[in-house]
């Protein structure tokens, strides 16, 4: 396989839209036209919260898958893996087969990136929890973890090189840039605090 098909397979990976698929089967409704119409986990869980839970989860394989197979194929070569984990975060995030409208690319990044830095990926995870536990924002959960989160690479998963670690930034970039509406909300007040639906 050439590096070119690793990029390609990890875009089509990532692109499948679970969460739509999930809601469309489960709930017979477009995700798209509920909530905030995102195709992720967050809003997919105030609508059910197994089918959140189940989105999160398969979120986050399909950007393992891709990173993994790459390792995989192509061992030793970190700089490749990242540029697979990145197109796959792009894939979810601008799915060709929802006519690139997809989702803010947070689950498939863990999943991406918990095979280049998982020390980073469990220390970022947890300040993601601590401040969706203090403010109940996911968004703002999500940003803070995001923006934190190559610093972290830096630090603790001292085995990658620059290069890969620029990759991983620019993930981190295009992740809180999807973010926008949220953080335009966040800043005016008006952001709903995450509140688990029974059902």
């Amino acid at each position: 396989m050439s590096i070119f098909s690793a990029i390609v397979i990890g875009y089509l990976l990532g692109s499948i839209p679970f969460g739509f698929i999930l809601v469309r089967s489960f709930r017979g409704v477009d995700i798209r036209n509920v909530g905030s119409g995102n195709i992720g986990a967050t809003n997919v869980a105030r609508s059910s919260p197994l089918l959140g839970v189940l989105t999160l989860a398969l979120d986050a394989l399909k950007g393992f898958a891709a990173v993994a197979l790459t390792v995989f194929l192509f061992p030793g070569r970190p700089v490749l893996a990242a540029a697979v984990a990145l197109f796959a975060i792009a894939g979810h995030m601008f799915p060709v087969w929802l006519h690139f409208r997809g989702g803010k690319g947070v689950a498939t990044g863990l999943g991406s990136f918990v095979v280049l830095a998982p020390k980073a990926v469990l220390l970022a995870a947890a300040i993601f929890a601590v401040v969706v536990l203090v403010f109940r924002y996911v968004s703002l959960g999500s940003i803070i973890a995001v923006i934190l989160f190559p610093l972290l690479v830096i630090l603790i998963d001292r085995q990658l090189c620059y290069p890969a670690i620029a990759w991983i930034a620019v993930a981190s970039v295009l992740i809180v840039f999807r973010h926008h509406a949220n953080i335009r909300r966040l800043i005016s007040g008006t952001e709903p605090r995450f509140r688990w639906k029974r059902g």
